[in-house]
Formats: C-alpha cells, structure tokens, sequence
C-alpha cells in the first residue's frame, strides 16, 4: 500500500496510475472517506476525554456527600457512553470503507515504466541469441513429447479436468532438472533455500497485494480460510510479516514450489499444450532490502540476470521486455518480463518475470527495519521467477530437436539428467 498522508499530497497522480493499471477505484471516494474517519477520530477522542474527566468527578461528589450532583454526572457519563458507542460504531464503519478501498490503491510505476494498454505494447529491451532456423519441418513440443514420450495431455484431462497434463519419464526428469539447476544457481548467488506452505491465509495474500485483485485467479480450499498459491513469493514475504529485519545486507530467499492458477479470463487462449496449465513448479527469488531506490533497482538487474543466466546455460533465444503500465499488477513498481523463443509459436513467449515493488508490499506486510539513526522505515521487495516448468520445456524442447527426431539435452542440464546427452526415439 502506499502512504495515506502520501497519498493526500499526491491524489491526481495516483488516480492517474489507477487508471493506466486498469484498477478501478476512485481516490477522490477515498480521501472523502479519510476525512470522514479522521473526523470521526478526533470526535471519539475528545468525547472519550470527557467522559473519563466526568467519571473522576463522581467519586470526589460521592465523597463529600453530594448525591445529586454524583447522579447529575453519572447520567451525563450515560449519554457519554451511548454517543461514543453511536461514534464509534460510525467510525468502524468509515475504516472499513477506507481500508476497502485503501486495499485497491496501486503502486505507483518508475519514471521510465512505458505507457501502453496491454503486453502489446510492452518495450523490447535487448535481445539475445538467434531464432534456430531449421533446415526441417520442426514439431512442436507435444509431437515431441509423444515422440518421446515425455507428456500426456489426454490422460491429464481425463484425471483431472482441461489445462491439465502427466509428465512421463525423461519429461519427468527435465522438470526436475531445470528446477534443481535454477535451485543450485540461485545457492551460488548467496541465497537461502525455503520449503513454502503451498496453502495460505486469506491475509497473507491480501497482505502480499495478490488480493483482492487476483482472487478470481486462485484456488480456495473449502470450508478453510485457506488459498493454494500460485507462487512462492507469497509465503516467502509472508515469512517476515510484522517484523522487524535486518536489512544491512539483502535477504535474499529462494524457493522451489508447486504453483496453481485458475487462469479465470483466459478461455480459448493458449489451449494448446503446456503453455497456460493449472498447476505447475517454479523457483523464485524474493529479496527485501533497505528503502534505497538505487539499491532495489541494482537489485532487480540482478536477480533479472540470474534468470538470463539460467536461459544461457539452457542455450535457449531469449529477449527482455519492459512491461508497460498496462500490463503491470496493483503491486508493481517496474518491471521486466523475459520471453523466450518458441518455434511452435513462431515467436517469443513469457517465461520469466521481475519486479521491484518499492516499499507497496512490505507496508502491506508490516516488513520493516532500522535505518542507520535507528528510525524504522518499510523495507524494498523484489521478485523473479528464475524458472517455472513445463512451461519452459516448450522451447527446451522445441529450440534443441534434430531432425532425425531426437532432442540435444544442454550441458548445463545433463549432470542432472544422469549424464544422458539426448532424447532418442525408442
């Protein structure tokens, strides 16, 4: 969430990013509701002030024999007591709208965020590696999948629904191989490795700013104030609620998760394969830090690097793209999509995300720590998906087949595949 007093000072701009963002709210409701409550504050204080001063006088009357007066003044305490109960029933009242709406707020976006209405208009950044051009008709990734027998989409539906899939043997063995060496790059930068509830409290999402706005996209579990998540960012936030850290160097965590999305808002987009799933695996970065705008930002080149890195070692063509305003979340501040090439798609599709949240999330969360006079300020998130799986066994897959049919297994990725250098035809 953002500053209200911030918020105050600054009501055009926030609407305007509301408006970008496609949230819909208005600030100018929400600034009448704080008035309102704030009113309603100082009224409750002052008429709690009085009645306490009252009540003090009751026994100073009581003491020196004046009955009446004692009574006079416990009535007038009466109507104290049922005006402030009127009060403060009203009051509740206008928090709740404040905090309904407060809950919509977006963060506000980094100066050289571009403007655009959908991921159309998100801005290359740099592009590397070459589209393969094939000398052969290449398959896509469920041709060679059944090729191989690596995948098993009919049976997936058939078990569990539409979006659904198996994964067989070696298909079994590159989704867990591509987890564990992004899980093996990410310890080599110094981060922590968690294993994350994959359940959480409705609190905890709304406090990691996934709801309300992305509760249409998650899956309940009944009759429990629980949510399956859809990305390990959440717990791990969720780690430092209400505390108060030590930010000198970055905390930088790490996770490797099962994931669930409803994907509500997407039927009849990429129907085909492994692209858009329910339920699928990811490791991702968070790291908190100091609220230094110029700390977080080197901190998002960073951990958008380590996800290049861990595209490099798969040899796969990948380029990255500034998000657009558009096509950015009520949390984020700036960010950076990376899409690699998919030869089925004839083009790049998203495999990796980054963003640096400002202090949105951790305001949310109550993260905090002690700056160097020892004043207690909101910490920096950031967050990355270093891989998420099967979706990136599309290119892996499609990016490396020859054309006798089998599929090269990259180097970096063999020492986790015991070795084997590539997928024959059986």
């Amino acid at each position: 969430m953002l500053d209200m007093k911030w918020i105050r000072q600054n009501h055009e701009q926030v609407q305007t990013v509301a408006r970008q963002k496609g949230i819909k709210i208005s600030i100018a409701e929400l600034l009448a509701w704080d008035e309102k409550k704030r009113l309603l504050l100082q009224e409750t204080e002052s008429l709690r002030e009085t009645r306490n001063k009252l009540s003090q006088q009751i026994g100073a009357f009581v003491h020196r024999g004046a009955l009446e007066e004692a009574n006079q003044i416990k009535q007038r305490v009466k109507e104290s007591n049922e005006r402030l109960a009127a009060l403060e029933a009203e009051l509740a009242g206008a928090e709740r709208e404040c905090d309904a709406r407060m809950a919509l707020v977006p963060n506000v976006v980094s100066p050289d965020t571009p403007y655009g209405r959908s991921d159309a208009d998100n801005v290359e950044v740099k592009r590397v590696g070459t589209a393969q051009n094939f000398a052969f008709e290449p398959k896509d990734h469920i041709a060679l999948g059944e090729l191989h027998q690596l995948v098993d989409i009919p049976r997936g539906v058939k078990a569990a629904g539409t979006r659904s899939y198996f994964l067989k043997g070696a298909g079994v063995l590159l989704h867990r191989a591509v987890q564990q060496l992004a899980v093996d790059l990410l310890l080599r930068k110094g981060f922590t490795l968690l294993e994350v509830p994959l359940m959480v409290r409705t609190e905890t999402m709304n406090h990691t700013g996934f709801f309300p706005l992305g509760e249409d996209q998650t899956y309940r579990v009944a009759r429990e104030d629980k949510w399956l998540a859809g990305t390990s960012e959440v717990p791990m936030v969720a780690y430092y609620a209400n505390e108060i850290v030590d930010a000198e160097q970055p905390i930088k965590l790490a996770a490797a998760s099962v994931c669930f999305r409803s994907e509500v808002g997407s039927a009849g987009r990429d129907v085909h394969g492994l692209y858009r799933v329910h339920q699928f695996a990811k490791v991702e970065q968070v790291i908190l830090c100091k609220a230094d705008p110029e700390l977080s930002e080197a901190l998002l080149q960073e951990i958008t690097a380590n996800a290049e890195e861990l595209l490099k070692c798969l040899e796969l063509p990948y380029r990255v793209m500034a998000v657009c305003t558009g096509d950015m979340s009520q949390k984020t501040y700036k960010q950076y999509d990376i899409e690699t090439w998919m030869p089925s798609r004839g083009a790049y599709g998203e495999t990796h995300s980054s963003s640096n949240l400002h202090d949105f999330q951790a305001r949310r969360s109550n993260i905090r720590y002690r700056d160097e006079d020892g004043e207690l300020k909101y910490c920096h998130t950031l967050n990355n998906t270093a891989v998420a799986s099967p979706r990136i066994l599309i290119p892996l897959l499609e990016n490396h087949q020859e054309e006798d049919g089998s599929i090269r297994i990259p180097a970096a990725l063999q020492p986790y595949m015991n070795g084997l250098e590539r997928l024959i035809m059986k």
